[in-house]
């Protein structure tokens, strides 16, 4: 539900823009209108953090670590926006990024991108085999449930290398998702107003001094 209304609010946006001059009016509904999809943007961070953080199950009788993502500071956040790899490899960044993609409907890039990522570092045989079918039934094959959005070379070229596994079966549609990711919603993740407001430093309140 919220994803449609999310949907329907960038189209009006979209609509107002084109359609609507100057007036004051049409200034106070985009300000009410960009007000409401921060708010939006907002929750769906927080609640996406919540179950991020959330404890597993303990196994074994033994207390599983609890995931957790500090704030960063100001100077720290501001570091994102020198590099997409200085994002990703922030816990924190990284969390706001998966949330701002999935506001944008297109989460599906990042979790392939990962998935690749776990993929490579998988040393078993056997589990990078079922790991490459996985991957593949999730992200590659047609109408997959997450389906990215490649070329048919190269989902020919995965098709033809899971017969075979190694680890770099996905190197070149990780490579073009990565790209997609550094070039599109990198951008317009550095111009959200959410981080926006994590790299504004906090004001430092000064007290009247008594006369």
């Amino acid at each position: 539900m919220q994803s449609a209304m999310f949907l329907a609010v960038q189209h009006d946006c979209g609509s107002m823009d084109k359609s609507s001059g100057n007036s004051p009016k049409s200034e106070e509904k985009r300000e009410k209108m960009k007000r409401t999809l921060l708010k939006d943007w907002k929750t769906r961070l927080s609640y996406f953090l919540q179950n991020s953080s959330s404890p597993g199950k303990p196994k074994n009788g033994k207390k599983s670590k609890q995931q957790t993502f500090i704030k960063p500071s100001p100077e720290e956040a501001q570091l994102w926006s020198e590099a997409f790899d200085e994002l990703l490899a922030s816990k924190y960044g990284l969390a706001a990024f998966r949330a701002f993609l999935k506001s944008e409907f297109c989460e599906e890039n990042i979790e392939f991108w990962l998935a690749c990522e776990d993929f490579k570092k998988t040393k078993s045989p056997q589990k990078l085999s079922s790991k490459a079918r996985k991957i593949y039934t999730d992200f590659i094959e047609k109408e997959a449930p997450k389906e990215i959005n490649i070329d048919f070379q190269t989902k020919t070229l995965i098709a033809q290398n899971i017969q075979e596994v190694t680890s770099g079966c996905f190197t070149t549609a990780q490579k073009r998702v990565y790209s997609l990711m550094e070039n599109n919603s990198y951008p317009r993740f550095l111009e959200s107003e959410f981080y926006q407001d994590l790299c504004k430093k906090p004001q430092i309140a000064t007290e009247p001094h008594a006369t």
